[in-house]
């Protein structure tokens, strides 16, 4: 939590700290997710061709 003393730009200067550790958050996950999905292709890939 944060004390309630921070003034005005206390306050901005840790906001944008925290949207910015969000957005590395953000990132992070989305890459994971990429990988993932690029792994779900190629095995649906692999499948199909062995199908084929």
């Amino acid at each position: 939590m944060r004390p309630k003393s921070l003034n005005f730009e206390q306050l901005v200067k840790e906001n944008r700290q925290e949207l910015l550790n969000d957005k590395e958050s953000i990132s992070r996950i989305e890459m994971r997710l990429e990988k993932k999905q690029e792994v779900l292709v190629s095995k649906q890939r692999k499948e199909f061709e062995y199908k084929s």
